[in-house]
C-alpha cells in the first residue's frame, strides 16, 4: 500500500461534501485499489487517498474532473490517483484496461454540491436558472429541449414514474399548454407550471422532486445504472465490495434487486423442477436494509437526507 499523503491545507471539503463518508470508509476499509465511478468534487476519493489506497476516479462532467484533478494533483503526480472522463455506465468499456480489477467500487448517484450551487448548470429551481441539467457533454439534450419536445403521454409517464407525481397527467397537459405560448427556458417556467397544477402551497419539496425527475430523464440515469451494475460487479477482485449511494426510489430499487439476485444460489423460475442456472450465489449483500445518514450528518449536510447506501461483496 502506498504511503499516506495529506491534502494541501485548506483544500479539503471546498468543492464537495462527501455523503456517508464514515460508512463508506468502513465498508471499503480492506481495499487497496478503489474505483470511484462518480468522482465529483473528489470528497470520497480524497479520504481513500489519505488512507493510502490507489484510486481511479471517473466522471462524465469535464469541469468536475478538472477541479478534482487540481485538488488531488499531488496524488496524481505520485501515481496513486488517475482520472478518467467517462460516464460510469460505460466505464466497463471506456478508459479501463480489460484486466483492471478493484477491491472496492463506489457509486454516489447524487449531483455534487458544486453542480447544484452553480446556477448556470441548471440543476436547481433557483429563479432565472437555465433549464439545462446535463451532467456531461454526452447527454443528448438539455432539460429545456426535453420539456419543449416530449409528447404528452411520455411526459406524463416521466412525471409519474420518476417523480411519483399523482397529478402527472394534469401537469403534463399544463406544460404542453404553456410551451405553445412560449418555449420553456428557465427554472421559473417549470416552477410556474408546477404551482398552477399543485396549487400555491406547493413548495421546495415538490419542485425538488419534479426537477429531479427531469434530470434523471435528461441524463438517462436509470437505464445507465441498470447497464452499469453487472459491468461493475465484474470489475471486483474476489472479496471486493461494491457500494452504491442512491437518492431516488427507482435507483434504490434497481440496486436492491441486483444485489438480491447476485446473492441467491438459484435464480431459476420458482416452478422449475431442475436447477439449470449457476447454482451458487455470486456473493453476499452486506446491507440487508439501506443505510441512511445520521441526524448529525443531515444537520451539517442537508443533501444527505435522502441518501440510501447499499453494499455487496463478491465471493472469494
Amino acid at each position: 500500500m502506498s504511503p499516506v499523503r495529506t491534502l494541501p491545507s485548506g483544500r479539503a471539503g471546498t468543492y464537495h461534501v462527501p455523503v456517508l463518508l464514515a460508512e463508506i470508509e468502513a465498508l471499503l476499509a480492506d481495499a487497496s485499489t478503489v474505483l470511484d465511478c462518480t468522482l465529483g468534487g473528489g470528497g470520497h476519493t480524497a479520504a481513500f487517498l489519505e488512507r493510502g489506497m490507489r484510486v481511479t476516479g471517473v466522471d462524465r462532467d469535464p469541469r468536475a474532473l478538472a477541479a478534482a484533478r487540481e485538488r488531488l494533483a499531488e496524488f496524481e503526480r505520485a501515481g496513486q490517483f488517475r482520472a478518467i472522463l467517462s460516464n460510469y455506465a460505460d466505464v466497463g468499456s471506456a478508459g479501463l484496461d480489460a484486466d483492471d480489477k478493484f477491491d472496492g467500487i463506489l457509486l454516489d448517484l447524487g449531483v455534487s454540491s458544486h453542480q447544484f450551487d452553480d446556477a448556470s448548470r441548471g440543476f436547481t429551481f433557483r429563479e432565472g436558472a437555465p433549464l439545462d441539467m446535463r451532467m456531461g457533454t454526452d447527454a443528448e439534450i438539455d432539460a429545456a429541449e426535453l420539456l419543449n419536445t416530449i409528447d404528452e403521454v411520455d411526459l406524463s409517464a416521466l412525471l409519474r414514474n420518476y417523480a411519483d407525481e399523482p397529478r402527472a397527467a394534469k401537469l403534463a397537459r399544463e406544460i404542453l399548454r404553456r410551451r405553445e405560448r412560449r418555449p420553456f427556458a428557465t427554472a421559473d417556467d417549470l416552477v410556474d407550471a408546477i404551482r398552477a397544477v399543485l396549487g400555491p402551497r406547493s413548495g421546495a419539496p415538490d419542485f425538488a422532486r419534479i426537477f429531479q425527475a427531469v434530470r434523471i430523464a435528461v441524463n438517462d440515469e436509470l437505464a445507465g445504472l441498470e447497464r452499469a451494475l453487472p459491468a461493475l460487479r465484474d470489475r471486483l477482485t474476489p472479496g471486493g465490495v461494491l457500494a452504491i449511494i442512491s437518492y431516488h426510489s427507482g435507483e434504490d430499487r434497481l440496486v436492491k434487486n441486483a444485489f438480491r439476485e447476485w446473492s441467491r444460489d438459484c435464480i431459476c423460475p420458482p416452478k422449475q423442477m431442475i436447477c439449470t442456472c449457476r447454482g451458487v450465489a455470486l456473493g453476499d449483500t452486506l446491507t440487508k436494509r439501506p443505510v441512511s445518514a445520521t441526524e448529525e450528518e443531515v444537520a451539517v449536510n442537508v443533501r444527505a437526507r435522502s441518501a440510501r447506501l447499499r453494499a455487496w461483496k463478491l465471493a472469494r
